[in-house]
């Protein structure tokens, strides 16, 4: 892996750590901050409508800088945001908190994954954007249940004062290894990154993002319920069983990359295709406690699996402005934790049961696909000269400017 690549990689650890760790926090931090644990739901929410605002925002307001300095930055904003949150008070200060630490997240991993393409070599674009987002990954596997544990023995604060020591690693990394490399050009900017948002099939490949991940999260935000209530695992056992879905989560981001490069439309549609498929059969597993973790593995397996071809697909539509654009997609996949979370918190609360979820999750992954087959037949009987002309004459500029 090319130390750029590891330096991406170590921040995206940092950031998936923090995103996910406070699920598992929420009775710690309800306890400590006299509130109750639904109240302390919304510091989840918090982070993840800083991640949709922070996202289309700061990747405009930065358009027109180096892109090494802006992933420094933004790795900064990261690091304070969770000091910050180690130092909060009172709720109200930790919920600011929790919104300044997920600013930089978007922005991070839009900027991020047009500069794991761009050092890659030919026909490795998409294999070094799955790298990068291999940090986030195994985040899942190791940063979460470690950085649960270690909040359960020292405290909530002492959690995200380590994950603040991360950042700093980070930023440190990113300024060592990553090359250093211009923006976009002098006609970057709030309007040339916007103009990548009017093609519609940047929008179509946004709301197959929405649609299809949130899938995943229906049924990940009350897997821990559904393996103590359904299957019978301990509450000691359910941090390990997560972890399998971490690594469910790396080996369909490894399998995606290579697959991504050689036909990016067929990963998609097969992607979404297997989580639906998973999804409708986990009710099913998850009564059987072997058939179970198989099924946790293979959830986080395919659906991991989509996040590569979707960040590309919307990349490759916005090639010729593909960092807002990036980023944007960044917000759809928060949009599509909290829609999951709340479409399958509905499903529990109608009384439809604790594995009706997985139910939901299998008819919004269904919607993604069909979202995304749309997609690519109106691409496919579309105008296309224009498009063809875009991504051309942005090639041209940046050849131009490099060889300047």
């Amino acid at each position: 892996m090319p130390l750029a690549l590891l330096a991406l990689a170590v921040a995206a650890f940092g950031i998936g750590t923090t995103e996910f760790v406070m699920m598992g926090l929420l009775p710690e931090v309800a306890t400590d901050l006299h509130t109750s644990v639904p109240a302390a739901g919304y510091l989840v929410s918090s982070y993840a409508l800083g991640v949709v605002v922070g996202a289309p925002l700061l990747t405009a307001v930065c358009a027109r800088l180096p892109r090494k300095r802006v992933l420094i930055g933004l790795m900064a904003l990261f690091t304070v945001g969770n000091l910050a949150s180690a130092l909060a008070p009172g709720y109200d200060s930790l919920l600011a908190a929790r919104f300044l630490a997920g600013l930089p997240h978007g922005a991070f991993f839009g900027v991020g994954a047009v500069v794991a393409f761009r050092i890659g070599g030919e026909g490795r674009g998409a294999r070094n954007v799955a790298k990068m987002f291999l940090g986030l990954t195994l985040a899942n596997v190791l940063g979460v249940p470690a950085a649960t544990l270690l909040g359960q023995h020292l405290g909530w604060r002492a959690t995200f004062g380590v994950v603040a020591v991360i950042g700093l690693v980070a930023v440190a990394a990113l300024a060592v290894l990553v090359p250093e490399l211009p923006a976009a050009g002098p006609a970057a900017g709030l309007r040339r990154e916007a103009g990548a948002l009017r093609d519609r099939q940047v929008w179509l490949g946004l709301l197959t993002t929405v649609f299809g991940f949130a899938g995943v999260f229906a049924v990940y935000s009350y897997l821990a319920s559904m393996l103590t209530r359904i299957t019978g695992v301990t509450d000691t056992t359910v941090t390990v069983v997560l972890a399998l879905f971490g690594v469910g989560m790396t080996l369909g981001a490894l399998i995606a990359g290579p697959l991504t490069d050689r036909a990016l439309r067929p990963t998609l549609y097969t992607s979404l295709g297997a989580l639906t498929v998973v999804l409708v059969l986990f009710p099913f597993a998850v009564r059987h406690t072997a058939t179970a973790l198989v099924a946790v593995v293979l959830l986080g397996l395919v659906g991991f699996a989509t996040t590569t071809p979707l960040q590309m697909m919307v990349m490759r539509k916005a090639s010729h402005a593909p960092t807002l654009a990036s980023a944007s997609n960044q917000a759809a996949f928060n949009l599509a934790n909290a829609g999951g979370a709340w479409a399958g918190g509905v499903a529990i609360a109608s009384g439809w049961g604790w594995t009706s979820p997985a139910f939901v999750g299998a008819a919004l992954a269904l919607t993604g696909l069909a979202v995304a087959v749309t997609a690519g037949r109106l691409d496919r009987t579309g105008p296309r000269t224009p498009i063809r002309s875009r991504v051309v004459a942005y090639a041209v500029r940046e050849r131009d400017r490099e060889t300047a």
